[in-house]
């Protein structure tokens, strides 16, 4: 039985938001990616993150990453609020829960940071230059 990730927009990080240097953010899709930067900023939710996306088969069972310095309580709650995020899914299989990266998340996450073929060095240039 799949356990249901809550989102914080029905929305899809990568059909919502384009890239920075592109286009300005909407009001929904800043809260969105607030949300999720603001899940990441915690260096044990970073390095679960991590655990979970570069896992050999794709997913990892809590029992696979749980060894980052905090206890499994405090590991579950950071677990809840990357899901929370949309930054992750799970599955509970047993006793055991399956996370895995949301579809697509880490890819659109870093889409929307790039510097699109240099999009950003114009504004910065007239930026410099005004200063």
């Amino acid at each position: 039985m799949t356990e249901p990730t809550p989102h914080l927009s029905r929305v899809t990080v990568a059909a919502c938001c384009p890239p920075l240097v592109t286009a300005a953010l909407s009001e929904g899709d800043a809260e969105t990616m607030a949300a999720m930067f603001k899940a990441l900023a915690d260096p044990v939710r970073l390095r679960l993150l991590s655990r979970v996306a570069s896992h050999p088969n794709g997913e990892a069972c809590v029992c696979d990453i749980a060894d980052v310095g905090v206890s499994q309580p405090t590991v579950s709650h950071h677990l809840k609020k990357l899901r929370e995020a949309g930054l992750l899914t799970s599955e509970r299989r047993g006793t055991w829960v399956y996370y895995r990266p949301a579809p697509g998340v880490l890819a659109s996450l870093g889409a929307f940071l790039a510097d699109t073929e240099g999009a950003g060095k114009e504004s910065l240039s007239l930026a410099t230059r005004a200063s």
